[in-house]
């Protein structure tokens, strides 16, 4: 009896994850599956109180890898002097990204060795404006969300999904790890990684509007930032749209 009520319980907080009203649309970046990512922090742009946020941020999100289906967790490897770019390497560091219009103090930088939607290495960057130790914690909660495919979701509930967008800079969201729509939706995006790898597309410029019926409001700075030499076959594009439906 108590497994049936667990699993109606679980199939009614699914059906009400609604894409663009309790949950985020999946996008394009994501991690390997089963990718064990070292995660380097750049060593003086983070006061020792800001440092536990950000191993928070990972630990949070390490603590529903085998519900996401994902099998992705995020290893804190210490201090770094510069940016990485070695496999499965992120970098968490400090660079001017804030956009006064879309209040995005944060910006994920990804790169693929294999010209497709598998990321190799990346950077979440985190703008000086951003202070705020608990403001910190859910603007990393948020990135990560970006490195596992969810997109951004301004129409969705508050509270329902860790993708909302902030309210103002340094103002905490309360959003410490992801919730169950979220969890929901990197389970489906990896679901369908395993039928499709998606390859680079195009200069998003030269792209036809998505024209589905996902939210097209997430605009967070995603780029592919300039290849290591070490690293050949890199695309330099921009974010693509959300997939279509």
């Amino acid at each position: 009896m108590g497994v049936r009520d667990s699993n109606a319980q679980s199939k009614t907080s699914l059906e009400s994850c609604r894409i663009g009203r309790e949950a985020p649309a999946t996008g394009f970046w994501m991690w390997a599956p089963g990718a064990h990512v070292q995660v380097y922090v750049r060593s003086a742009d983070f006061g020792p109180g800001q440092l536990p946020q950000l191993l928070t941020a990972l630990h949070n999100w390490n603590n529903a890898s085998e519900q996401t289906g994902s099998g992705v967790t995020f290893e804190y490897q210490g201090n770094t002097v510069q940016q990485l770019s070695c496999e499965n390497c992120l970098t968490i560091m400090r660079g001017r990204v804030f956009d006064k219009a879309t209040r995005h103090a944060t910006e994920l930088s990804a790169y693929s060795a294999r010209d497709n939607q598998i990321i190799t290495s990346a950077s979440i960057i985190v703008d000086p404006v951003l202070t705020n130790s608990k403001a910190l914690l859910n603007a990393l909660v948020h990135e990560l969300g970006h490195n596992l495919g969810l997109l951004d979701c301004y129409t969705c509930k508050r509270k329902s999904t860790v993708m909302n967008q902030f309210e103002a800079v340094n103002v905490p969201n309360g959003m410490e790890g992801p919730t169950s729509c979220d969890i929901a939706q990197v389970k489906e995006a990896y679901k369908e990684l395993k039928v499709l790898v998606r390859a680079s597309p195009p200069d998003r410029k030269l792209m036809p509007p998505d024209e589905g019926e996902e939210p097209v409001d997430d605009d967070t700075p995603v780029v592919v930032p300039t290849p290591a030499p070490h690293l050949a076959g890199a695309s330099s594009i921009v974010k693509p749209p959300s997939r279509p439906e």
